[in-house]
């Protein structure tokens, strides 16, 4: 039995023993003597919950402790921001001292121990700070990404019900300037409940006027006491984090302190190979849980330094800046969303840029947040020396669920595959009937109770959406909400959301297949395969692809190959004929895709444009191509005022 294998199985058939063993990784006030205890969210349904009666303070397992133990002048932060053209190094020492006495302005501002504060910030140090803020008071955070509308930021905060709200007075994008403070007014304005103060924090690119129950962050914090950590129990809650679904109510994932701090630390020995001391670098947004668990959380818990970046993979000012920024730090562990590097794919088709900067840090790549497609891994597995680790896990999990494991074993990655489960991660894929399905058979990806430390402890305020949403399709298991199967070496494969397999004339289809053959074209920078309906066959695939810069072809040309390129690897039973060339898809600020708006207006219905959308003018662009090419029912779509 191989190391990885021993290490999962007792993680599986032994879960208190284990997590007893890795909870030793993080300095509690009180360590827990119950180590795994369950809740009944509702009848019939045990939830699992992890180190109910230990004592502790993430603020202080994050950076009280290191300075006590000599990592007080280490750098905690590397904040770089070609947006404000700014840099900023931060040791443990400064970031303790900045939370502990921003932490003293919100308890002067009457924020106490489970009061929530709603965090609307850019990528700058100072949302970190409100973050570890807030749990150094044992208070609840809400951040909201920054640049979401006021509809969205309102609806938030109606469901929080925050006593503060910290925001920034501006975000700074691609050289453009976004006020903030007029959509805080804007949202709670709109919310039913009403904060009782609004810090900002002033930002010399834009600074906010002030109102009446408004404080200006400098100010507060001029004059205000340093906060000790207040001791919390391990079930106690650190924040809640809104899930951005294109239509409905968002839903507050809640997580937990104890299960989470553990989980993360173990997670960054365990998956990303890190050891106290080294920089690890994570491109994403705080506003997002990659942000949460990666770039604000887990660096610090094991005294690792952590990379703050405000730019893009582009732009910022080429495709060259994370090549740049894993020079400058000596990054070791790097971690973004495939788009990501799918952007400076499009930009730099030959990687030119990265000879001009030396890597040799650079021990592993890991990519996360949707599927890895084939043409992209293979891009970068020839591009770079090091392992290319595809993992996967949800806003819920808080964490990885599979993942290769340099830090356990490591082993051969194949294309398109996660690897292996994590430990403590009991996945299952079940077919319909709710049996195991076979090797190589897609169903339902589960996980079987208990889900290990850090995953989600229920939905804010929503008892029955968290049992309906995740628990009542399979009882006893955690719904994903997934496809994917495991191949014959136990490798798991997700193929994307359950709603994105297509019944094409009875035959079920996953239009992420056919997206890994359209993607290899060599012409192809992007694409995405939708499902739309057909009276005749009930559904049928359309492909919508971006080509590289420089493509001089003919798209007719392009449409046929691709065409043909189906139909050879997939057959003609996928039905797949017809191609749009587009210049951009709709995706979600996180890099994400729009597949199920596109669907709603290939079928001719009425659509919302989301507030996660980052450019909302690429939707009018894919509608109209739609329309001139008589998709569906495309012609027959309106947009909802």
């Amino acid at each position: 039995m191989s190391h990885y294998q021993h290490t999962f199985q007792r993680s599986i058939e032994h879960p208190e023993s284990f997590w007893a063993e890795q909870a030793k990784r993080i300095p509690w006030y009180t360590p827990p003597k119950t180590i795994l205890s369950y809740d009944e969210q509702s009848a019939g349904t045990a939830h699992a919950r992890w180190f109910s009666d230990g004592e502790m303070n993430l603020s202080y397992a994050a950076l009280d402790y290191h300075v006590e133990n000599g990592r007080g002048d280490q750098a905690a932060i590397f904040w770089d921001s070609p947006a404000a053209k700014a840099k900023q190094t931060i040791s443990y020492r400064e970031m303790r001292d900045k939370v502990a006495h921003f932490a003293g302005a919100l308890a002067q501002l009457g924020v106490t121990k489970g009061d929530r504060v709603v965090i609307y910030m850019p990528m700058i140090p100072e949302a970190m700070v409100a973050m570890y803020a807030c749990a150094r008071l044992g208070a609840i955070h809400s951040v909201v990404f920054g640049g979401f509308a006021p509809h969205e930021l309102a609806a938030r905060i109606e469901d929080a019900e925050p006593k503060v709200v910290v925001a920034a007075s501006c975000g700074i994008e691609l050289g453009k300037v976004l006020p903030y403070k007029p959509m805080v007014d804007q949202a709670v304005e709109l919310s039913a409940h009403k904060p009782d103060a609004c810090v900002v924090y002033q930002r010399e690119a834009h600074r906010a006027e002030l109102e009446e129950g408004d404080y200006d962050w400098e100010e507060l914090v001029a004059n205000a006491p340093f906060a000790e950590c207040v001791p919390v129990k391990g079930t106690d809650p650190l924040y809640i984090l809104y899930t951005s679904g294109t239509t409905g109510k968002p839903k507050g994932v809640m997580r937990d302190t104890g299960g989470y701090a553990v989980a993360l630390a173990y997670s960054m020995q365990a998956i990303y190979s890190m050891e106290p001391g080294e920089v690890f670098f994570t491109a994403s947004d705080v506003g997002w849980v990659v942000g949460h668990s990666y770039i604000v959380y887990a660096p610090l818990l094991v005294g690792c330094t952590t990379v703050v970046y405000e730019g893009k993979p582009v732009k910022t000012p080429d495709a060259g800046s994370f090549w740049r920024l894993i020079e400058e730090y000596r990054v070791k562990s790097f971690f973004t969303a495939p788009t990501a590097f799918r952007a400076i794919k499009k930009e730099d088709p030959d990687a030119k840029l990265l000879q001009s900067y030396d890597i040799s840090s650079l021990k592993h790549l890991y990519v996360a947040g949707e599927r890895l497609d084939p043409p992209t891994f293979h891009w970068l597995d020839d591009l770079l020396e090091v392992p290319v680790i595809d993992h996967w896990w949800q806003t819920e999990t808080g964490w990885p669920i599979a993942a290769n494991l340099p830090g356990i074993e490591p082993v051969p990655t194949k294309a398109g595959s996660a690897t292996f489960p994590v430990p403590g991660f009991n996945v299952q894929v079940l077919n319909r009937d709710g049996e195991q399905a076979k090797p190589m058979e897609q169903g339902s990806v589960v996980i079987k109770q208990p889900m290990p430390p850090g995953c989600l402890t229920g939905v804010w305020r929503d008892e029955k959406r968290f049992h309906s949403a995740y628990m009542a399709a399979f009882p006893g298991y955690y719904l994903t909400g997934d496809g994917g199967y495991f191949d014959e070496q136990g490798y798991l494969f997700i193929m994307g959301r359950t709603d994105d397999v297509i019944n094409v004339a009875g035959h079920r289809l996953s239009t992420g297949e056919m997206e890994e053959v359209v993607g290899a074209h060599p012409a192809v920078a992007e694409c995405a395969v939708i499902g739309i309906h057909d009276d005749l066959k009930g559904q049928l695939p359309i492909g919508l692809v971006i080509p590289k810069d420089g493509f001089d072809g003919d798209e007719a040309t392009l449409e046929a190959e691709l065409i043909a390129r189906v139909r050879e690897h997939i057959g003609p039973i996928a039905c797949f004929k017809q191609v749009l060339v587009v210049d951009r898809l709709p995706k979600t600020r996180s890099g994400k895709i729009l597949r199920k708006l596109l669907r709603t207006i290939a079928d001719g219905k009425e659509f919302g444009i989301p507030s996660t959308i980052d450019d909302p003018t690429s939707l009018a662009d894919v509608h109209a191509a739609m329309r001139e090419r008589s998709v569906g029912a495309a012609d027959k779509a309106t947009p909802l005022d």
